[in-house]
């Protein structure tokens, strides 16, 4: 699944092509997605100008006058430019020509993807219950060690899956959930009330390297991401546990255990990660 870096590579990909563009035609050839595409106000903006694109969580947000479509890539989708000359594939659902002489198309086998309509002043239900960015600097998103530390007290709750929570902070996936753990040298069972403050500050900031190193070398190569170029990202080739159950540990060489944590495969080292 497409996380975070992922998400905010497409976004680096694609902005530079749509920001200024005016879209001229919409093509819909699957309508039925995660939820059903509106699609009376996704032809609606037909012969108007993209004025932004931006990314909330694992959102992509493309910002009209008077609101903006919103993506989603699900499972296995992709958003990708592409020539006007190129034959749509199959579980290609749906294109933006744009006057550049470009087409933004999605693609999605799974369809467990979105795209969606919020009108200016009214945000998506998906959007509303958020937590902070942590790409952003602390006194604009609001996320600081110590409010980890705070909405921490008193949960039993494993920290992974404490730091996977949509609501605590957006964007820490599985795979990046893993590697910062191991990184900040925490185990991913602990109870995230037992994290002192001191080893939550280690914790922030490593998710904000893995994040931005994961960002800068294009995201995280899965079996169904493409960028919008379409090459693969190259952060899988520098994952330390995630994915590695079995194998030695890279800086101790004991065995990196593997278990389900709210059903999602979770590796670490029981010697480095207490």
């Amino acid at each position: 699944m497409p996380e975070l870096p992922e998400v905010e590579t497409t976004r680096r990909g694609i902005e530079p092509w749509l920001v200024d563009q005016q879209v001229e035609r919409i093509d819909i050839r699957q309508s039925s997605l995660r939820w059903p595409i509106p699609v009376e106000e996704m032809l609606a903006l037909q012969g108007l100008v993209v004025r932004q694109v931006r990314r909330r969580a694992k959102y992509l947000l493309v910002d009209f006058d008077h609101g903006s479509a919103v993506w989603h890539l699900g499972m296995s989708g992709s958003l990708r430019l592409v020539e006007k000359s190129e034959p749509p594939k199959k579980h290609d659902h749906v294109d933006w020509y744009l006057e550049n002489g470009k087409i933004l198309r999605f693609h999605d086998p799974r369809r467990f993807g979105a795209l969606l309509w919020q009108s200016q002043g009214e945000p998506l239900t998906q959007l509303a219950n958020l937590g902070p960015e942590p790409l952003e600097v602390p006194d604009i998103s609001g996320l600081t060690a110590e409010s980890l530390y705070q909405a921490s007290r008193g949960k039993r709750q494993a920290v992974k899956l404490f730091i996977m929570d949509s609501r605590i902070v957006v964007g820490v996936g599985n795979i990046y959930a893993n590697e910062s753990l191991f990184l900040a040298g925490i185990r991913p069972t602990t109870p995230a009330g037992k994290i002192s403050l001191a080893r939550y500050e280690r914790l922030l900031a490593f998710i904000r390297s893995v994040l931005s190193k994961a960002v800068e070398q294009g995201g995280t190569t899965l079996r169904d991401f493409v960028n919008s170029d379409g090459s693969p990202g190259y952060f899988a080739q520098q994952l330390n546990v995630y994915g590695r159950g079995g194998e030695a540990c890279p800086a101790c060489q004991s065995t990196l255990k593997e278990i389900r944590l709210g059903q999602r495969s979770t590796v670490y080292c029981a010697q480095c990660q207490r």
